[in-house]
């Protein structure tokens, strides 16, 4: 199976349902593992929050963020693109607290996605964006 879906959305949190909805059409057939899919949403949910709440967070409404989603034999591929500022992923996840110990309700978006997904990476881009790639095998 090589499945690939595209959306381009502005920078608002409240365009999570739809992206959610957008993402549901990768489900076709459905993966077995109803675990699997669900943290493939979650990963997908943390991702996209991420990027309205912390990369967008100083620019315009009207900023794109655009998503890629590949299904391919053995895994999803999410690609997450920004316009927002850069971090170092790795030294950011170093410096979170493990899950268990985090009392705050915010801040664990990066520590979820760190377990969830098998691969996990924030990349500068020769077109001057971001992009999180998230790689999930079911």
């Amino acid at each position: 199976m090589n499945k690939k879906i595209y959306l381009k959305v502005d920078t608002d949190i409240t365009t999570i349902c739809q992206v959610l909805s957008w993402f549901e059409q990768i489900n076709s057939p459905p993966i077995s593992n109803k675990k699997i899919w669900w943290e493939c949403q979650t990963l997908i949910i943390e991702g996209f929050t991420n990027i309205v709440e912390h990369a967008h967070k100083n620019l315009p409404f009207e900023t794109p963020i655009e998503l890629e989603v590949k299904r391919l034999d053995t895994c999803i591929e999410i690609r997450i693109w920004s316009l927002g500022l850069s971090f170092n992923l790795e030294e950011k996840l170093q410096k979170i607290s493990k899950f268990e110990e985090n009392t705050e309700e915010r801040g664990r978006g990066l520590k979820i996605m760190s377990e969830l997904a098998d691969k996990l990476r924030y990349e500068y881009m020769s077109d001057y964006r971001y992009c999180l790639f998230i790689s999930k095998s079911y």
